[in-house]
């Protein structure tokens, strides 16, 4: 093989990879870590402050940012650099040459939740499968059984209200109201945990091959902010936030 035969199959192979790779979005610039400014930001010697897109942050994630990130070179990737109303850029943050994103090292370890607002799909997938792992393997805040909020126990979830939780549960029943969907997981449905979906997130589902009155009887976890006065819920705007469970999957929290 020649020499200049040799440098385009590399060349092609290289490419192959990084198209193949998730999350591999176009560069937003990069820059080196001056600051850990919360438990998801982190301001550039330059004068940036980003946000890590992606995720939610746990107790533990401004500490595992800075062990990560302080001081080191990194790039940025995504499809939108547009500072947001706190004048903070979102972004996925590579460490400079990795592969593997900040996001998807703390969701690894345990550190970090998904948010749910990668609509990518296999840059979210990824995310999703980073956080199952820790997940199983209960590590960092998946250690506590209460990580995960069993839809049974409404006022534990209630307890929690204003903050991002991930609650598991059944289905009991699926109702329409107005341009409202309420999954309702509780039978007096004034007190029960409930997750709307609004008629313009419905396509997003129907794109996926989701009826909402198929998840009715079905096992599911939600993430997201909860709401609610006499009972807690979750709105969900992103087809991520809700996850179809297997029958042999444990759920919630239990006594």
């Amino acid at each position: 093989m020649t020499r200049l035969l040799q440098l385009i199959v590399s060349f092609l192979t290289t490419a192959s990879a990084a198209l193949a790779s998730p999350c591999q979005f176009e560069s937003q610039g990069e820059g080196r870590v001056a600051a850990i400014v919360d438990a998801r930001s982190v301001r550039l010697d330059d004068g940036r402050e980003i946000r890590l897109a992606g995720i939610e942050p746990t107790t533990a994630t401004k500490q595992a940012l800075a062990s990560l990130l302080a001081g080191r070179d990194v790039t940025l990737r995504g499809t939108d650099d547009t500072p947001d109303r706190y004048g903070r850029q979102g972004a996925l943050v590579f460490i400079r040459d990795s592969d593997t994103s900040v996001q998807a090292m703390l969701l690894a370890q345990g550190e970090a939740m998904v948010s749910a607002e990668i609509v990518d799909k296999d840059c979210a997938a990824t995310l999703m499968a980073s956080e199952a792992a820790a997940r199983r393997q209960k590590k960092g805040s998946w250690a506590d059984r209460s990580a995960i909020k069993n839809a049974e126990s409404p006022d534990d979830i209630l307890a929690g209200i204003g903050r991002f939780m991930v609650v598991e549960g059944k289905v009991l029943s699926v109702r329409q109201a107005g341009a409202m969907t309420y999954l309702n997981f509780g039978r007096n449905w004034t007190r029960g945990f409930t997750a709307t979906i609004s008629k313009r997130t419905l396509p997003a589902f129907e794109s996926a091959g989701i009826t909402l009155k198929s998840l009715e009887s079905k096992r599911i976890r939600v993430r997201g902010w909860v709401e609610g006065n006499t009972g807690p819920r979750i709105d969900v705007r992103l087809i991520g936030q809700v996850e179809l469970l297997g029958a042999s999957e444990p759920t919630g929290e239990r006594p």
